[in-house]
């Protein structure tokens, strides 16, 4: 096994080669494997060990072990302990989702602060396989059964194409130690469930099992490159902009393919949404209908779909306060630049002239909100600042992004839109204050 998984390291990851690696070692046979053939060639790395507290003296028994190995393979070793059990509790997460985000999120920790380049971990053929099985039996579209990736960003998988019965030769003849988790054999887990109930039964059926889904797994991938170009091309046709209030895309273009939900699931899948039939009748709602997931909203907007997080609807009610003496503030929307000027000259909707001698300071800025109203510049009457954002057409995150810069409760500017007559300069002003949006 040493001879192929240097070939493999030659052939498919000889970045390997020259770069500095974090290996993941739990004490279990494939990672400690994993790092035994990893020092027989020759690769600079170190050891990182997670501590999770769930199995009592066996938790501690594996870090003595892992520290055993270090000093034998002489190789720096870090170990974090962690409340795993709190965690999960405090984050509402099952034991298996806690552990996993405890443990990636600590190596993409050690990786950035001590300049690790990789990040490796040893999952294998068998494990790809368990995967694969727990995605299809839940429900997944094509990411879902192309397999664990070999190299995702900075971490690798270099054990992939060899299989948990290669490992366990290779260890016993190299009489390499291990440490056994117990919790492996427990039937209550999924990936147990499987790996000792139901891939037993189709290695039976087929005993080339693995190398039959290696070549699934190659022909899924073909096809998933496929899709992907496609899925780029459309999206170069149908994205009008993309900017801080959300992506916008034109809905002629969804209803111009074959399959509108299809493209509707790939391009938005990863943010969070479930309700898929809902989001395909976006397409013929009323402007100003939305679907939600946790993290986004999508809403329909005239001919558009637009793609925006919640956090845009959700900003809490923060003002922001400009003294007399300020000359420049940062704003969530750009910064604003105030100066005292002697002549008007260029205007448009990032710009204003008003009399200072007619404002009262400190100056507010905030969101706007129901029932605020203005007098719009060359106007007589008030209007209601939703009925004003309704009549400019502006879309609902468009909306919800209008700020207001205040002086005693009332409108100076709306900003990046419309000034309000009451400030405005006038042949009796003395003092002409100039704000301008960067």
């Amino acid at each position: 096994m040493q001879k192929d998984f240097n070939n493999h390291i030659d052939k498919n990851l000889s970045i390997l080669k020259e770069g500095r690696l974090l290996i993941a070692i739990s004490g279990g046979i494939d990672s400690v494997v994993l790092a035994h053939l990893c020092k027989n060639l020759n690769l600079n790395f170190s050891l990182a060990h997670c501590n999770f507290n769930l199995r009592a003296e066996e938790s501690n028994k594996d870090e003595d072990f892992v520290l055993e190995l270090a000093e034998a393979l002489d190789v720096e070793i870090f170990i974090q302990n962690f409340d795993t059990q709190a965690y999960a509790d405090e984050n509402k997460r099952s034991i298996q989702m806690a552990a996993r985000e405890l443990r990636y999120d600590w190596f993409k920790e050690l990786a950035q602060q001590l300049k690790f380049d990789y990040i490796l971990t040893a999952h294998h053929a068998d494990d790809n396989l368990e995967t694969f099985l727990i995605n299809f039996t839940r429900g997944t579209g094509l990411n879902g059964l192309t397999g664990i990736p070999m190299l995702n960003n900075n971490v690798v998988r270099p054990l992939l194409p060899f299989s948990r019965a290669q490992i366990e030769e290779y260890a016993n003849k190299e009489n390499i130690i291990w440490r056994e988790d117990a919790s492996n054999a427990s039937r209550k887990y999924l990936r147990n469930k499987l790996r000792h109930e139901v891939v037993p039964i189709l290695k039976e059926i087929n005993p080339q099992l693995l190398d039959s889904f290696q070549n699934t797994i190659s022909n899924l991938n073909d096809t998933a490159d496929l899709v992907e170009d496609n899925l780029n091309g459309f999206v170069e046709r149908a994205m009008v902009s993309n900017d801080d209030s959300g992506m916008t895309y034109k809905i002629s273009e969804f209803k111009a393919v074959h399959n509108p939900k299809a493209y509707l699931f790939n391009m938005f899948k990863g943010y969070g949404f479930t309700e898929w039939n809902d989001i395909v009748d976006l397409l013929d709602a009323q402007s100003g209908k939305l679907v939600k997931s946790n993290s986004h909203r999508l809403i329909k907007h005239r001919d558009y779909l637009i793609l925006a997080t919640l956090s845009h609807a959700e900003q809490s009610e923060v003002s922001l306060y400009i003294q007399e003496s300020d000359k420049a503030i940062n704003t969530p929307f750009g910064n604003l630049v105030i100066s005292e000027v002697d002549v008007i000259s260029v205007t448009s909707n990032q710009i204003i002239y008003v009399d200072k001698d007619l404002l009262k300071f400190p100056l507010e800025l905030r969101l706007w909100k129901e029932g605020d109203v203005f007098q719009p510049i060359g106007m007589t009457g008030k209007k209601k600042l939703s009925k004003y954002l309704k009549d400019e057409k502006l879309s609902l995150v468009e909306k919800e992004n209008i700020w207001l810069l205040m002086s005693d409760d009332k409108v100076i500017w709306v900003i990046g839109q419309r000034a309000d007559e009451r400030f405005k300069i006038t042949t009796k002003s003395k003092s002409i204050l100039k704000v301008e949006l960067t």
